[in-house]
């Protein structure tokens, strides 16, 4: 399994949309991460890649000050029209990878379903000279877990039978590889071996149109064919309707903490 960085901009074009479907992330991991990090009340932040503000928001109204940035243009101004009612929040449009910052002036860095975006060689190494020498490493991603239902197996097979080419909405990334490439970049990156790893599983359930809404905020669709996307859209509501007009999603959230020096 490998990452295609070149897809990450793509999240531009579908950036209404993520703003309006993907959901804030759950208080049990924010409070987790405040707690492991050891955050003071005045804790300053780095956020690398907020898209549109969802864990920016999560950590500005409990009072802490961010410096949040989004390579995205129209992500980043969705990140400073939600984040409008904290002056703590300082967003900023720009490639994390040439962006300026100060040295030694964070007490956490955090990225939400971001950091794999960016070249391991490059971002960690950044960051680790961005924090105070008490400062500390909280980087999340959320992942949808296969079911294994009538309703999940329809869907992978319209996806099998009409675009064969993509990613199928019920076979995802798979966690224990997410952590074994997360845990990896901390040793060989940043020399880091004890990294902290806990995991949040809970559902939601979805209707036909937001569980589609949510699977155009996918990378792997973007840029889909629009005549195969509607029909894709139709078979996979026929599905949702025929098990009784929503489904129940599974998901899991992996937190990886580690120290910053």
């Amino acid at each position: 399994m490998s990452i295609d960085r070149s897809r990450r901009i793509t999240f531009e074009e579908i950036a209404d949309l993520y703003n309006e479907t993907r959901t804030r992330y759950l208080d049990a991991l924010i409070e987790d991460i405040i707690r492991l990090a050891a955050l003071p009340a005045d804790g300053r932040i780095l956020e690398i890649g907020c898209g549109p503000g969802n864990a920016t928001v999560s950590f500005a109204r409990r009072g802490y000050r961010l410096l949040a940035i989004e390579l995205g243009e129209r992500l980043a101004a969705y990140a400073a029209q939600n984040c409008r009612a904290y002056p703590n929040v300082t967003i900023v449009q720009a490639e994390f990878e040439s962006c300026d910052l100060p040295r030694y002036g964070f007490d956490l860095a955090v990225s939400a379903d971001a950091f794999h975006w960016i070249r391991p060689e490059t971002g960690y190494a950044k960051v680790m000279t961005a924090l105070k020498a008490t400062g500390s490493f909280a980087f999340f991603w959320q992942l949808t877990v296969d079911p294994q239902t009538d309703w999940s197996r329809a869907i992978d097979e319209v996806f099998r039978q009409r675009a064969p080419q993509v990613e199928r909405p019920n076979e995802p990334m798979d966690a224990a590889w997410v952590r074994a490439v997360i845990e990896g970049n901390f040793r060989d990156y940043c020399g880091i071996e004890n990294v902290a790893v806990k995991t949040y599983d809970w559902m939601e359930t979805l209707g036909a149109d937001r569980y589609v809404k949510l699977l155009r905020t996918r990378s792997g669709l973007h840029g889909m064919d629009e005549g195969l996307r509607l029909a894709l859209n139709r078979e996979i509501d026929a599905v949702i309707q025929a098990a009784g007009g929503s489904i129940e999603q599974p998901y899991r959230a992996i937190l990886f903490h580690a120290p910053g020096a």
